[in-house]
């Protein structure tokens, strides 16, 4: 009796001791919460969605030849946001309130607020919207910075999965820079910060905060759970509030513009024009004056760098610029044929401009039809006046593009205009049909070739191997 006594007293002394390890521990998470927690915010929306069916058998036409239109469907959201203005101000998704037309905001303490659309980018993903204090005094979350994340730091995110008001997950910045197809496939997300905090539907809009209570992101998306999970995405808060100011003095976006015409490094392009890289985002063109063309940006450099960002497409390219606003100035890092050089590039603004058009005369020549399924001719004054060709442009136009030929398959068109064509790396200029002829009588079986390619303002480069 006296054993089995010692060894219940052992075990208790051994349970109380381990109980006092940590005594008076409390995590730090714990006044991050009670520090931004008030200032997230439930967004619920109410928008109209049309009616719409797969109707094989005319049961719609059936139903509204006795009961008259189907109504439209009243459908419901709900996503998070914070308020980081005494105002009222709150930053959201803009995927959670576009077309919402009514938005109601909860806080923690209960109340509920009407809420305003002040504006937003979908490209961005960013949104503002705005509730009337009405003389209280609103809770705001501290706004930190997001350039100097290192990987491996705390991240907490705040915000309503599946509707579950003020759920707080904790977990890493996973890593940032990350680049991340948009679900309907329409471009890239640019730019966002991972984290393995666990972010759900609901959770889009919410702050990502880091472990001294200030925002670092905003929620927005995660990897499908049938591919992975932990896997979340923010959007940087240095990218939403370069855009803030616009957004509630204006309600939109001012979009920035770097001035150039570009495509995505393949293998078969990289081969044809003799590059040095395998990705990237190759320059086809730059637009005169623009911003790309002032800072040094020439055709058939290779975009491989975008200040912090690893560029190995034209898609990530082009939403890395609409990261910033206009005026911004940034840098750049370009292969020109092996030779990496960062040039500083101040971006302009997007605008509509077009190219002035001209006549010239020039000595016409007769149609050439090539092996390759096109046939070209010399550009003349009828050319120049329709497809807007200012009179130094040189080149031989489509006339015909025959369906079975491979340049069928390469999207060329008749009224296109072909200006260079490059074979295995050797680039030949294109003035006139006798030109043309003499470059793609060149061309063996085995050979990569490349045209280049303007087609109405815009240019592109087709490659294939022959």
């Amino acid at each position: 009796m006296r054993k089995v006594l010692l060894v219940v007293v052992v075990v208790l002394l051994s349970v109380a001791s381990l109980a006092l390890v940590n005594e008076g521990y409390e995590s730090p998470v714990v006044n991050v919460v009670q520090a931004a927690g008030p200032a997230v915010v439930k967004v619920d929306v109410e928008a109209t969605r049309k009616y719409s069916i797969t109707d094989p058998y005319g049961f719609e036409d059936f139903f509204r030849r006795f009961f008259g239109e189907i109504p439209d469907q009243k459908v419901t959201g709900v996503g998070s946001g914070f308020i980081f203005s005494k105002d009222g101000y709150i930053f959201t998704n803009e995927h959670v309130v576009s077309g919402a037309e009514k938005i109601t905001v909860s806080m923690l303490d209960g109340n509920s607020y009407p809420a305003k659309y002040i504006g937003g980018d979908a490209e961005l993903d960013i949104a503002v919207i705005k509730i009337d204090p009405d003389g209280i005094d609103l809770p705001i979350v501290e706004l930190g910075e997001s350039n100097s994340l290192r990987i491996g730091e705390w991240a907490v995110a705040i915000g309503n999965p599946f509707g579950l008001k003020h759920t707080v997950t904790l977990g890493v910045i996973s890593a940032v820079g990350r680049q991340l197809p948009k679900p309907d496939g329409n471009g890239v997300y640019s730019n966002l910060i991972q984290t393995d905090a666990a972010i759900n539907p609901g959770n889009s809009g919410g702050p990502l905060l880091n472990i001294h209570g200030q925002v670092i992101g905003i929620n927005t998306a995660i990897i499908s759970s049938d591919v992975g999970t932990s896997l979340g995405f923010a959007i940087p808060i240095d990218v939403a509030l370069r855009f803030v100011d616009s957004i509630i003095e204006t309600g939109s976006v001012q979009r920035a513009y770097l001035g150039v015409y570009m495509d995505t490094v393949t293998e078969a392009i990289s081969r044809s024009l003799g590059l040095k890289v395998d990705s990237g985002a190759l320059i086809t063109d730059v637009v005169p004056d623009s911003a790309a063309e002032k800072a040094g940006v020439k055709p058939q450099d290779v975009i491989i760098g975008f200040e912090n960002l690893e560029i190995t497409n034209s898609s990530e390219l082009r939403a890395a610029v609409l990261n910033y606003p206009a005026g911004s100035e940034v840098k750049i890092t370009i292969d020109r044929f092996g030779e990496r050089i960062v040039l500083t590039v101040v971006l302009g603004s997007l605008s509509q401009d077009s190219e002035s058009s001209s006549l010239d005369d020039i000595e016409e020549s007769e149609t050439f039809e090539s092996s390759l399924g096109v046939s070209v001719s010399d550009i003349t004054p009828e050319d120049r006046e329709r497809l807007g060709l200012p009179s130094e442009f040189k080149g031989v136009v489509v006339r015909k593009v025959d369906s079975e030929g491979i340049t069928y398959r390469l999207g060329i068109s008749k009224d296109d205009v072909i200006t260079r064509l490059s074979i295995n790396g050797n680039q030949e200029p294109i003035e006139n049909a006798n030109g043309f002829k003499a470059s793609a009588e060149k061309i063996k079986k085995g050979d990569y070739v490349a045209f280049f390619v303007y087609r109405s303002g815009v240019r592109f480069v087709a490659s294939f191997q022959f």
